[in-house]
């Protein structure tokens, strides 16, 4: 989803990432300008010996959505020496405000319980999420603290954590969600890998082309 409007196996298995399946890219592996971009300018990534991947989304994003329960179960089967993160893009005043609320979550270390269920609020109930008192409520239906999570939600951490992500997916050039960035040099996404398995192939790929 735009700003605007709104080979593989082998790789995997020389970095220990998980395999997804027969490779898309069977024909000498994801090219260059068509299934990924290499950044002109490298994005710095911490310099911890491993391999940096992260997610860019936004709980509004139907893509996202539909991208998350792949992404997830990729995610859980990751290597000791990769680094996956997630982080929400704040293109607009909506965009940001849902990025408030997961950067709330994180901060309350709630975001493997409650991510989903953002997901699903906006997506199967229809919850715009926009607005404090809906957030408030939210959240208490779902056995969080309501009170303390707007505390968070409106504090100087979060909107730092907001501001860090925007830097980030700035660095990236990402104008469009879900996407995926690798190590500071590349990003990929499902419309340019053509799907979610190819998408997470080509982040494989990238992931071991990195580390060479």
């Amino acid at each position: 989803m735009k700003r605007r409007d709104f080979s593989a196996q082998l790789a995997a298995a020389a970095l220990g990432l998980p395999f997804l399946g027969s490779s898309a890219f069977a024909q000498g592996g994801p090219v260059e300008g068509t299934h990924y971009i290499k950044l002109n300018q490298p994005v710095p990534v911490p310099a911890n010996g491993k391999i940096n991947i992260v997610e860019f989304f936004w709980y509004g994003c139907p893509h996202c959505n539909a991208f998350e329960p792949s992404l997830d179960a990729w995610s859980k089967k990751l290597p000791a020496d990769v680094n996956f993160q997630r982080a929400h893009v704040a293109f607009s005043a909506l965009h940001e405000t849902h990025s408030k609320i997961f950067y709330s979550l994180e901060t309350m270390g709630l975001v493997e319980q409650m991510h989903r269920k953002v997901f699903n609020a906006i997506h199967l109930q229809h919850k715009r999420l926009d607005k404090d008192n809906d957030i408030e409520a939210f959240m208490t239906e779902n056995g969080v603290d309501g009170k303390k999570f707007i505390e968070i939600f409106k504090s100087f951490a979060v909107q730092t954590k907001v501001r860090q992500a925007k830097q980030l997916s700035d660095g990236y050039k990402i104008d469009g969600v879900p996407a995926i960035g690798v190590q500071g040099r590349y990003w990929t996404s499902v419309g340019l890998a053509g799907g979610h398995e190819q998408a997470l192939q080509v982040v494989n790929f990238l992931a071991r082309k990195s580390k060479a």
